[in-house]
């Protein structure tokens, strides 16, 4: 991401060309650069990784600058903020960050993860589920993983997802009955409208899900299903930002707010995929919507029981 000067380039490049022996120096560089072109994010966003990780001082200045540039916050500087912190301060990430993840991602994204990563969370879930499924929406679509498990069941499928370029992966896949850009951050009431609501490792990258559960507890008919994994971890918080840049939640907060939101929920462990050799573990779930009779069109079509 050039500045747009040549002279700030050039020295940005000089300071990248020095930071594997002088990290101070490369820092110094970076911040003569950007004395050139103070309205540079990627620059200010660089400063601030390289002081984070070299133990300078001012790489929460770097961040503040980067996200003073771009309000956006298509780097997630804020991220990184909160990672120089004691705690995550931010409920959701940057929707700009999260869409030019994906699109720049979506052309591999498949390979990556199912080929280098051993990615299972679509099979996991689908494992659980049996019976005819109905209207199935698909949060955080992706290009399609979850889609190929969820066709043969489903009378509709439909997919929502904020990378455009994920969706025209998926699109090419011919697994949905129709495909929306959405921001999973900010979406409209929607009453009653869907029997199975899926989202495969998509709330890592949501912190707080009091949000996106309560518009999942409105959007599902009376015993309606709603089937996904998230990251796990151990701590007393609801959620915690890893170096990874993804959240991870605890199981006592999810089943209390999963609970009150009016679902019956079982919720099982498995290794979800892996990361740099090591086994990310998270929670599979599988909650039903309360409804107000015993009986349901979809009697004998409930969650089977977790594969480990």
């Amino acid at each position: 991401m050039s500045s747009g000067d040549l002279i700030a380039d050039r020295r940005a490049d000089y300071a990248e060309a020095m930071l594997p022996q002088d990290p101070a120096a490369a820092s110094d560089l970076y911040a003569q650069a950007l004395e050139l072109v103070p309205g540079w994010a990627a620059g200010w966003f660089r400063l601030g990784e390289i002081r984070a990780e070299a133990g300078l001082d001012g790489a929460e200045r770097a961040f503040e600058a980067a996200m003073a540039a771009d309000p956006s916050d298509r780097l997630g500087a804020s991220l990184r903020l909160d990672l120089l912190r004691d705690r995550s301060l931010a409920d959701v990430m940057p929707s700009a960050f999260v869409e030019l993840l994906f699109d720049q991602y979506a052309a591999e994204f498949d390979t990556a993860l199912v080929d280098r990563l051993d990615y299972r969370a679509p099979q996991l879930l689908a494992a659980a589920l049996t019976g005819p499924q109905g209207r199935v929406l698909d949060l955080g679509c992706g290009t399609g993983l979850m889609g190929q498990e969820l066709r043969a069941g489903s009378d509709w499928l439909e997919g929502w997802d904020i990378s455009a370029e994920m969706l025209r992966e998926a699109e090419g896949k011919a697994l949905y009955d129709r495909l929306d850009k959405r921001d999973l951050s900010a979406l409209a009431p929607e009453d009653a409208a869907w029997d199975l609501v899926t989202a495969a490792d998509v709330f890592a990258y949501l912190g707080s899900l009091e949000q996106i559960v309560g518009w999942v507890a409105m959007a599902l008919r009376p015993e309606g299903r709603f089937a996904f994994t998230v990251e796990s971890h151990d701590g007393d918080e609801a959620y915690v930002l890893r170096e990874s840049r993804r959240y991870a939640h605890s199981e006592r907060h999810l089943a209390a707010l999963l609970d009150l939101a009016g679902f019956e929920a079982r919720i099982g462990r498995a290794v979800l995929r892996q990361d740099r050799g090591a086994p990310i573990w998270g929670l599979v779930v599988h909650a039903v919507k309360r409804g107000h009779g015993t009986g349901s069109a979809h009697d004998g079509a409930r969650a089977a029981p977790v594969p480990a």
